[in-house]
């Protein structure tokens, strides 16, 4: 049978197959494949500087080597920064845990009046959850929980540094996995998927840095404990898009009403994360991060949440740019072109055509009686 007599559902079968079985390849394999996925988006990015190297006359090697050496130095910058505001952070620990153990004690009180609940009955559910927790500890799943990061960590620096080795042999590789009327195309894809991934990236960053600042600056205008720290802690959680912000904010009155329970002061921290949140989805968003390729909301959020159930924290953060490139790609196939559609920002009344206005009805003529 050719192709272009098979029906519809034939096809839109063989694409839901395909797109089970990546998606069961991803969660089977994520633990090999969210590395290797982060490492490409670094590699892209580090690009740049290694082409820029390699005109100065620098050897190949030599210049991946110091791209990836300049990678490490920022990333340990701003880890040392870290690090020194956690360790005064560490210091008023005992503090902040005696003023959470008053609010528990006052949640207690207000529970056994408002719901006639015991103190006792409390215990023995505090008790429980806490048996749980620790049963969940001391599993032994708890180790690769621990170890997955630090053996992450050292594996990115090696891939990045492999992928930008073997980058032409992996894109002529891709090439000829086409046949040769599918190259320029081919070519026009691997082009433009660089492209998104390069100004993701390098909008990401500047993204980044901006809500870090601005998030510093307004609480150290509110006088809070630890600004700098939870200014940029909650721009690292901003880039798990839609609900790292959410979780910033809670983290964030958290350790502060632990430190000073005034409201005032809380509502003014809810306030300039509101505020930051505008700016940065209304400014910072259209004009740095945006790409050559828009996703609509609802996909967004919706990736986001299938990339945390099939890979955790980095799933969420690796599915933007998973989309984004799937989208090149399906708008270059014509037939995946459907999907890539779907997956766009633009409706049909966007670019002025008829694709969901109903036909008018024709009137029916009158019947005249003789």
């Amino acid at each position: 049978m050719a192709a272009e007599s098979r029906p519809h559902y034939h096809q839109f079968s063989h694409s839901l197959l395909a797109l089970a079985i990546l998606t069961a390849g991803i969660y089977l394999g994520q633990d090999i494949l969210v590395p290797l996925a982060m490492a490409g988006l670094i590699a892209v990015l580090l690009r740049p500087v290694e082409n820029r190297l390699i005109k100065w006359g620098i050897p190949k090697v030599v210049a991946i080597s110091l791209a990836l050496l300049l990678a490490i130095v920022v990333v340990s910058g701003l880890t040392i920064l870290m690090s020194m505001q956690l360790s005064d952070f560490a210091d008023d620990l005992p503090k902040i845990r005696q003023n959470l153990n008053d609010f528990f004690h006052d949640v207690k009180r207000w529970v056994r009046r408002e719901y006639n609940v015991s103190y006792r009955q409390q215990d023995k559910y505090l008790q429980k959850a806490q048996a749980q927790t620790l049963d969940s500890l001391q599993s032994s799943d708890t180790l690769g929980f621990v170890t997955g990061p630090l053996g992450t960590l050292t594996l990115i620096p090696i891939y990045v540094f492999l992928l930008l080795y073997y980058r032409t042999m992996l894109l002529h590789f891709v090439i000829i996995l086409f046949s040769d009327k599918h190259t320029e195309r081919v070519r026009e894809v691997l082009g433009e998927v660089k492209s998104v991934i390069q100004s993701y990236m390098v909008g990401l960053l500047i993204e980044t840095a901006c809500v870090a600042a601005l998030n510093s600056v307004g609480l150290l205008i509110l006088n809070v404990q630890y600004a700098v720290l939870l200014g940029i802690m909650a721009a690292i959680l901003n880039l798990i898009p839609y609900i790292g912000g959410l979780v910033a904010t809670l983290l964030t009155v958290l350790i502060t009403f632990s430190n000073n329970p005034e409201v005032s002061v809380i509502l003014g921290v809810i306030g300039i994360f509101l505020l930051v949140q505008f700016i940065d989805n209304n400014v910072f968003v259209p004009l740095i991060v945006a790409s050559k390729v828009r996703v609509n909301a609802l996909v967004s959020i919706v990736g986001v949440l299938i990339g945390g159930a099939l890979a955790g924290v980095s799933g969420m953060f690796l599915s933007i740019p998973a989309i984004a490139i799937m989208k090149v790609i399906f708008d270059r196939v014509d037939s995946l072109r459907p999907w890539g559609v779907l997956l766009g920002d633009q409706t049909p009344e966007d670019k002025g055509n008829n694709l969901f206005r109903l036909p008018k009805r024709r009137a029916k003529p009158k019947v005249v009686e003789e």
